[in-house]
């Protein structure tokens, strides 16, 4: 009796990869999409990161990390011509405040790599993909590319990082996502730019129906997440943060919690309040992931519970 393969889904996260550099000398390898597909890979799913490193030390330091968590690197490009990223982290408030540098690796992405890399997949699920990570225009055609060739449904997390902010760019992308996560601040930053009411609860619901969203999350810091799916609204949910070293990557820790839900078909309810948790218990280490597998399979316990 032969025994059949489980093909495990591939979600596809596009966008940057970067070293996070901490006031305190601290150097962290990081950045929203390295950070939601590390996550995904503790989590048991088989994530294809499309990025690019530049042809550097820093480059290899990524490549080396990947391997050693038993990540693909397939979608991984290499640029001669631009460093791998980098970004200069500030802690104002318990908030990080981010320095980033122009004219990194990431903003170069090839549409037709990107492409031939998930073609590879046996079972891609979905296209995740921010904004940092399209705010240079190769970045922004390859990710327009993979829009027209693809049939994936794409879950849009808006982490706005002025100045690279296009108005135009976050219309475009809230019109072809399926998915929206966004935090409090930036949620007010749509209210204005979209015309949306000033009530928040009012305007969520406008946002989700203008869009035609599966759901809209948003994340509040300390008072957890909310949010607005198809089926109505989601109830809140909150958690107490043990030991708080930074936020750094709390938001992308939430998105792949939500990615992974969606994958393995939990209801929204479990969603956001599994989400919360295990965002706040990244807001106890440096930098945005857990380096070890017994943190992942610590959550994965509880939720098979």
């Amino acid at each position: 009796m032969t025994t059949q393969k489980v093909v495990l889904p591939s979600p596809v996260i596009f966008g940057e990869v970067l070293f996070d550099r901490f006031a305190d000398g601290n150097v962290v390898l990081g950045g929203a999409a390295f950070n939601v597909a590390w996550h995904l890979k503790g989590f048991g799913l088989e994530p294809l990161l499309i990025s690019a490193v530049g042809n550097d030390a820093l480059g290899d330091k990524v490549l080396h990390s990947m391997r050693a968590w038993q990540m693909s690197c397939s979608g991984i490009q290499s640029i001669a011509t631009a460093p791998t990223g980098s970004v200069n982290v500030s802690i104002i408030n318990e908030e990080p405040q981010f320095e980033i540098v122009a004219n990194q690796a990431y903003d170069f992405i090839d549409g037709a790599q990107a492409q031939q890399a998930i073609a590879s997949l046996p079972c891609p699920s979905l296209l995740y993909h921010g904004t940092l990570g399209i705010r240079h225009a190769a970045s922004y055609a390859a990710l327009n590319r993979l829009r027209i060739d693809q049939s994936l449904p794409f879950y849009f997390d808006i982490n706005l990082r002025p100045p690279w902010v296009c108005d135009g760019v976050i219309e475009e992308a809230l019109q072809q996502a399926s998915w929206v996560k966004v935090n409090e601040h930036e949620f007010h930053c749509l209210q204005k730019l979209l015309k949306l009411s000033d009530d928040d609860a009012e305007a969520a619901v406008e946002l989700q129906a203008r869009y035609g969203l599966k759901s809209l999350l948003i994340t509040r810091g300390k008072a957890g997440a909310s949010g607005v799916a198809e089926q109505g609204v989601i109830k809140p949910h909150s958690a107490e943060v043990a030991g708080m070293v930074d936020t750094v990557g709390a938001g992308d820790a939430f998105s792949a919690v939500v990615i992974y839900g969606l994958t393995v078909g939990w209801q929204w309810s479990q969603i956001v309040k599994r989400a919360v948790a295990f965002a706040t218990a990244i807001c106890g280490v440096r930098g945005g992931v857990f380096r070890l597998q017994q943190n992942y399979d610590h959550f994965l316990q509880q939720w098979r519970e």
